[in-house]
């Protein structure tokens, strides 16, 4: 054990009490990790204790729960503290159960010792801790694009829809559940605003030639309801590390007020305010 260092508390979830004893020692004695075991013989009181905890190891064979039931009732209780599940070699099948429904890993009781348990739980708590950050990264980024007033809406390199936020949602007539996979026609439907011919695709251009593009002038957005909207964009290729297009992002927004008050100045400059007929401005 290292001194000064900060603890990770174990909860130890284990009935039998020699091998709880091994088990402690093992931690308690690590070279590399400073380990603080508590050591609770049944589930119940495991579910008391959770608070301050950095992980689990769990024998799912206890005196008030026994299988998978015991890994279920810990897991929603605490679906954010890595479990790593101790069992013996004829349960293994029930371990790995465990471990398709959210324990991070399984390891046979025989197999334990003193650098392969602090190293496993060391590792397991690591990487929990590194998917709970890209979780919460995550989750602000999406807070972040639904709270913008622009609509955001991406693809994949085939042209199909992998994100749509709350604006883009509104704009489209399509929820982001409905319109994931679906190719981007099916979901974006720009049409020119006077001849209503099909207006070209600009995330298809972004992809296929690895440039900004922008949506041609008088576009005009087809609802999924037939409703219409003026709108314009920017958008922009997305790529991967290698620097290789994997697909397209585009923000656009609905310019209906802003087109109809450019037209309703132009038609005040242009006419006299007190009969409404054409001035000066427009003869000449």
């Amino acid at each position: 054990m290292q001194t000064g260092s900060i603890f990770k508390r174990i909860l130890l979830i284990q009935d039998d009490a020699p091998n709880a004893e091994a088990i402690a020692d093992a931690l308690n004695n690590s070279c590399d990790v400073s380990f603080q075991v508590d050591w609770v013989r049944n589930c119940s009181v495991g579910l008391d204790r959770l608070a301050g905890t950095a992980a689990i190891l769990l024998d799912l064979f206890l005196p008030d729960s026994r299988g998978i039931e015991t890994f279920k009732r810990l897991f929603r209780a605490a679906p954010h503290i890595p479990i790593l599940i101790l069992v013996d070699l004829q349960d293994e099948q029930t371990a790995k159960l465990a471990v398709q429904l959210g324990a991070q890993d399984y390891l046979l009781k025989g197999h334990l010792d003193s650098y392969l348990l602090p190293k496993a739980l060391d590792t397991m708590i690591e990487r929990a801790s590194i998917s709970e950050a890209l979780f919460q990264q995550n989750e602000r980024a999406l807070v972040t694009l639904n709270s913008i007033g622009d609509a955001v809406m991406s693809t994949d390199d085939a042209c199909r829809i992998t994100y749509l936020n709350v604006v883009a949602e509104g704009l489209t007539g399509w929820s982001k559940e409905q319109a994931m996979g679906h190719p981007l026609e099916e979901v974006f439907q720009i049409v020119d605003g006077t001849t209503r011919e099909k207006a070209p695709n600009p995330m298809s251009m972004a992809i296929l030639e690895n440039k900004t593009t922008a949506l041609t002038p008088n576009c005009v957005l087809i609802r999924r309801d037939g409703a219409v909207a003026p709108i314009e964009d920017s958008t922009a290729p997305i790529h991967d590390r290698s620097g290789r297009v994997t697909g397209a992002v585009m923000v656009f927004h609905d310019v209906s007020v802003a087109r109809a008050m450019t037209l309703k100045m132009s038609y005040l400059a242009q006419h006299d305010s007190l009969t409404d007929l054409p001035n000066r401005v427009l003869m000449n």
